[in-house]
């Protein structure tokens, strides 16, 4: 490990520590619904991103109008992503959502790449993508077996994950495909994320009084949007500038852990042993990811499946464009 590098892992596992605070803090705020939390999360953080882009959004204009497409689609994938994702742990719990969510997005990333862009899928994305899956299935059927009453809830919450990771891996691959097409990476985060938070502001609307209907509540949500969906972002983007990209993403692994834990510990979430181990099924299948054999020149040219980090390194390296 270099010198340099020790502030970096710091910075990118305290962004992970933060996004894997997210579920945990929600929770704290219980008459507050999974909607209005996940509006306020990342409608105001998308927001915020496009605030901090808006001299390179003003340049790319023409290009970014030139592809709508692909932007409209990143935007959408932003707007559903937290909705989807909060409202997973809120049926399955706050260990299982963040677990599922986290675990498939790979998954449909690669899935994208092979139907959009035609790329063969490796032996090493069908082992990481059977252990998700795996992991996924054992994860329900523990729960479901552990109370049989909270078998449809438990379901909703898994499928509700999947759409989670599934528009998770829409957003960062749209923002990869504007980027790959020419347009800036702070042009594309911000044109991606503020149109997603726009999107989600008259849910925002409609749904967040009871945001504002005590103190508690209303730190909640602030903390969820400046904090995590913010802070984090910039966090990790200090962290890029000491390390490699794939460095960054193992660290990020961190992530599901800590909310696992923290869901545990704090919320006093109990998980029965078989759903245990389908947690160490996908946090196998995203470590299979992260340490697949590949060469650098093949991961710049190819740009393989986006992973957990993808998203914050365009978010990161926007600020150098500036």
């Amino acid at each position: 490990m270099s010198r340099g590098s020790l502030p970096g892992i710091l910075a990118v596992l305290t962004a992970a520590f933060l996004w894997g605070t997210t579920g945990t803090a929600a929770t704290f705020a219980p008459d507050v619904g999974p909607l209005p939390i996940g509006a306020a999360a990342l409608g105001v953080g998308g927001l915020l991103q496009a605030a901090i882009a808006v001299p390179s959004l003003r340049r790319e204009t023409s290009a970014l109008i030139s592809r709508r497409g692909t932007v409209m689609a990143g935007a959408a994938g932003v707007a559903i992503y937290p909705l989807a994702f909060y409202s997973s742990m809120h049926l399955a719990g706050v260990a299982a959502g963040t677990v599922v969510s986290l675990g498939s997005a790979p998954i449909v990333s690669g899935i994208l790449e092979r139907v959009v862009e035609r790329r063969r899928l490796s032996g090493w994305w069908m082992l990481a993508a059977t252990l998700g899956i795996a992991g996924s299935a054992v994860l329900s059927g523990a729960k479901m077996h552990d109370a049989p009453g909270e078998a449809l809830p438990t379901i909703a919450g898994v499928g509700l994950g999947l759409v989670a990771g599934g528009t998770y891996a829409v957003y960062s691959w749209s923002a990869h495909r504007l980027i790959n097409r020419g347009i800036g990476r702070a042009a594309a985060m911000g044109a991606v994320f503020g149109l997603g938070g726009a999107a989600l502001m008259p849910v925002l609307l409609i749904s967040g009084a009871p945001l504002l209907a005590d103190t508690q509540s209303f730190t909640v949500s602030a903390y969820m949007a400046l904090i995590p969906m913010f802070l984090g972002y910039v966090l990790f983007g200090y962290g890029l500038t000491h390390l490699t990209a794939s460095t960054a993403t193992t660290l990020t692994l961190a992530e599901p852990a800590v909310a696992a834990v923290l869901a545990v510990v704090i919320v006093g979430e109990r998980l029965p042993l078989l759903a245990w181990a389908g947690i160490a099924g996908i946090c196998t299948s995203l470590l299979v990811l992260s340490f697949a054999p590949a060469t650098r020149a093949d991961k710049i040219q190819n740009h393989p499946l986006p992973r957990c980090s993808d998203t914050v390194e365009l978010a990161a390296q926007s600020s150098r464009e500036r």
